[in-house]
């Protein structure tokens, strides 16, 4: 089941500690994580998640190809792409945050992936395939592949799946300002990624993002008003689409260096309210990562102009820090931050990658963050940042890692359909609807190993319950892992 939109308020007490206090909480002691192995397996998670023709060099041999015809219904070449979690749905809106992501991932920090930049640009290409084939059609984007409550009332792989494979779009007439531009974000982002490993395709991506966020803005509304009934409660679009023409603007610019997305971000900054909800980011919710990724160019010394977006980051980075944290951020008495709602590593991961971007950004400037009367120092960044992958990796009071085959315990039995059930080369014959079930209530591990794969993670308590009913904590994301893949390529190379 795909996760809700989590921009719930707080209902667990924040629990204040000092910065250094909450470094040093006690954990157990573990030997010196193998980032370089978290990270292969963090990137190969995405092999497992793909959809439509696998290629020769598919690495995850459990899985087969599926979804051969999705697009056929409104005739047009939909395969390819990600399932976004533990189910078989495409959905467009999280698939382009995590290809944004992944591509952030690789401009920042590929240089620190060694042998596994290749794989990571590899899934970069698999999403942004798909995302131009969706964007194929002036005037409209495809959005969503398979119908969600025909999907969420089976439990089958995604091999044999005979769900609904209903096709969404959104046109002029049914705009979705937030999802196109996500999309367009998605396309400028891995335009950067392919500027010089392949120019022509790298053209071919900038200029789709250009018409897409021509689109998105001219043709602006959410797409959960044209396609309520389709995407919520799934991914709702509770915070608005003017984040994403800001943040689809910030990328244009990043990667056409053209003035006229300059000048759309500093006269659009207040009326695209940039400077709102900053401790979020999200598939939903861009406001942090717009204000961390334009803070950069002030940090070089080349944009005055965007003075104000350095001040929003500051006020994010100051949300964050443990003992004068935002009362919609908290700490676990373990240390991992966590947000109410749900799939919490959501929040761990990307807010982590945001800590550790703006670290480096302000090193090079050799500047820290004034929080009232104490002072953020790019080092303190990095730590809060490496203190949550530790976390995730088995530093927790649990003793536990929360991917997938990373150390020598994690969890077994994840909220993910073809983790779960037998592969189609133990079992050929075909696993129906509701024959899957005894296998989604077996009390047995899965069957297959979902490598890489970060589940939803513990509650405020630190507790993890280890079963598939418990989707919130037990099932995996493609947008958990896409900034995880930038964290730990840093901690690979600098641990």
């Amino acid at each position: 089941m795909a996760p809700k939109s989590f921009s719930f308020p707080v209902i667990f007490p924040v629990l204040l500690a000092s910065s250094l206090a909450l470094l040093l909480l006690p954990t157990p002691i573990i030997a010196v994580h193998d980032y370089h192995d978290a990270l292969r397996k963090s990137i190969l998670f995405f092999e497992g998640q793909r959809s439509g023709k696998l290629p020769p060099d598919q690495r995850v041999k459990w899985r087969r190809d599926s979804a051969l015809r999705d697009g056929s219904t409104a005739g047009v070449d939909l395969t390819g792409g990600y399932y976004d979690a533990g189910d078989n749905i495409k959905f467009g809106f999280p698939m382009a945050f995590t290809s944004t992501l992944l591509a952030w991932s690789i401009i920042d920090f590929g240089r620190n992936m060694g042998p596994e930049l290749k794989n990571a640009v590899k899934a970069v290409k698999w999403s942004t395939d798909y995302l131009l084939k969706a964007t194929a059609k002036p005037g409209v984007v495809y959005v969503q592949v398979g119908d969600a409550y025909s999907d969420h009332s089976c439990w089958e792989r995604p091999e044999d799946m005979d769900t609904l494979r209903t096709v969404y779009k959104i046109d002029n007439a049914h705009p979705g300002s937030d999802v196109a531009g996500e999309t367009a974000a998605a396309l400028a982002a891995a335009s950067i990624v392919f500027r010089s490993r392949d120019p022509a395709y790298s053209r071919l991506l900038l200029n789709r993002a250009v018409r897409v966020f021509n689109f998105a803005d001219k043709h602006r509304g959410a797409y959960s008003s044209s396609l309520h009934a389709a995407v919520c409660p799934f991914y709702c679009d509770v915070n608005g689409y003017q984040d994403e023409l800001l943040w689809a603007a910030a990328w244009l610019h990043k990667a056409s260096r053209k003035r006229a997305y300059r000048e759309y971000i500093v006269k659009n900054e207040v009326v695209l309210r940039a400077g709102d909800t900053i401790n979020e980011f999200g598939w939903d919710n861009k406001h942090a990562g717009i204000n961390v990724l334009i803070s950069k160019e002030v940090l070089m010394g080349r944009a005055d102009y965007f003075e104000s977006f350095k001040q929003n980051a500051d006020g994010f980075i100051c949300s964050l820090l443990p003992g004068i944290s935002h009362p919609q951020v908290q700490y676990s008495p373990g240390g991992l931050i966590f947000k109410a709602g749900g799939s919490n590593m959501q929040h761990v991961t990307s807010l982590s990658f945001l800590l550790l971007a703006y670290s480096n950004y302000l090193s090079h400037a050799n500047k820290a963050v004034p929080c009232g009367e104490r002072s953020a120092s790019p080092a303190l960044l990095k730590q809060l940042a490496k203190r949550q992958v530790n976390y995730i990796l088995g530093d927790n009071p649990l003793g536990m890692s929360y991917m997938v085959g990373y150390g020598s315990r994690f969890p077994q039995r994840i909220h993910h359909r073809g983790s779960s059930l037998p592969s189609v080369a133990a079992h050929p014959a075909r696993i129906g609807c509701k024959a899957g079930s005894r296998y989604y209530l077996s009390p047995n591990p899965n069957p297959n190993l979902l490598l890489g794969a970060v589940v939803g993670g513990p509650n405020v308590s630190d507790a993890f319950p280890d079963s598939r009913p418990y989707f919130q904590e037990s099932e995996p994301t493609t947008y958990i892992n896409a900034p995880l893949v930038g964290l730990l390529a840093f901690f690979s190379a600098h641990p």
